[in-house]
């Protein structure tokens, strides 16, 4: 074999797709490793065959109608011909190609044959590949990964303004980098679960900052395996919880100065049933919290006060509040109390309306 043939023959196989050459009557010439993997043949069961073989007739009558202008004219160098077909494999299994065809210089015919299921999946790889970069580069979350040394390896945006290191300060250097001394061990222990395959989930703990601060987080780490299953790195998605845990500490100190009142203090939602009720609502009416959470406020208004509970109610549902109204509620002994009750409207985190807080103060 010439040195010219050689370096042509290791170029066919170096190409991704399946070539298969014919001369002009449809008979194999060469294919390359690719080919033989495509349609499960050995190269020596398809030369000196037919192009059937591999590609139904369909194949050979669009060669047929396209033939004269193939080869009418020797400096034509057509390759416009690409067509979807089925490619028949060994098995006589039947699968959908893609094939091109062009007139090489030989005088013989080039086709590049691609499976299209193969074109479909590189297709989706991509598109799912553009995907997860999009969504990690738009987190608001800091998402980052790092092999099983610990060694940084991808840092998104949200990881750059949450611990002011840029991808380039940060990759290739040491995840304990971001570790409080005192938190070591924890990070050591989280890195052996997913070693052995497994997650961390929801993780609250704290991270350093490039500026030497703490930041509160919460945190879940996945394992990242390689092609053949084994886990190669760490997948680490860090949440910050400063606002989360300046929230949570307000809302322990609400719930203290309610549970500590000496004023009764009652939630309901717009349809009038009570949602809370203070351990001053259980002394000054008599009720648990068990026996009247889910009731309607009907239980302790008087019947001739039935007007003007429905009037409190309407003006909650404008927005507005009411202050120091003095009126009568009973206890579940049936005995009355004045009461002085302030209603204030309680709306959600969207600044809907979804209930009030009614403050009753015993005035007897």
């Amino acid at each position: 074999m010439s040195s010219t043939a050689m370096r042509f023959e290791k170029l066919l196989e170096a190409v991704p797709d399946a070539l298969v050459g014919m001369d002009q009557k449809g008979v194999i010439r060469f294919v390359n490793r690719q080919t033989e993997m495509l349609f499960g043949y050995q190269r020596d069961q398809l030369i000196g065959e037919r192009i059937d073989n591999l590609v139904p007739q369909t194949l050979w009558q669009i060669y047929a109608q396209h033939q004269q202008e193939y080869f009418a004219d020797p400096r034509t160098r057509s390759s416009g011909l690409d067509v979807e077909l089925s490619g028949r494999h060994h098995s006589g299994a039947e699968f959908l190609i893609n094939v091109s065809m062009s007139h090489i210089d030989t005088g013989d015919v080039l086709l590049v044959i691609t499976a299209v299921d193969d074109v479909t999946r590189r297709e989706d790889a991509v598109r799912n590949a553009g995907l997860l970069e999009a969504i990690v580069k738009n987190s608001d979350d800091a998402i980052i990964s790092c092999t099983l040394k610990g060694t940084i390896t991808s840092w998104n945006p949200t990881a750059e303004r949450m611990y002011g290191y840029t991808s380039e300060e940060i990759i290739g250097r040491a995840a304990s980098l971001l570790t409080p001394e005192e938190r070591a061990d924890e990070t050591k222990d989280a890195f052996a679960k997913i070693g052995a395959g497994q997650h961390v989930e929801h993780l609250e703990t704290s991270r350093l900052r490039k500026d030497g601060t703490a930041v509160p987080v919460s945190i879940t780490m996945a394992p990242i395996r390689g092609e053949g299953g084994a886990v190669v790195g760490v997948s680490e998605t860090a949440r910050d919880v400063t606002e989360q845990r300046k929230a949570f500490v307000a809302a322990q100190r609400m719930a203290a100065i309610v549970e500590n009142c000496q004023d009764a203090i009652v939630g309901r939602d717009l349809d009038g049933i009570i949602t809370s009720w203070n351990p001053a609502a259980e002394h000054m009416y008599g009720y648990t919290s068990k026996e009247i959470v889910g009731k309607r406020i009907d239980l302790f208004v008087p019947e001739d006060q039935a007007g003007e509970a429905a009037t409190i109610l309407d003006r909650i549902k404008a927005g507005k509040r009411v202050d120091s109204l003095e009126t009568q509620r009973v206890r579940k002994d049936g005995t009355v109390v004045l009461v002085s009750l302030t209603v204030s409207p309680i709306r959600d985190a969207r600044g809907e309306l979804v209930g009030s807080s009614v403050i009753h103060r015993d005035v007897t």
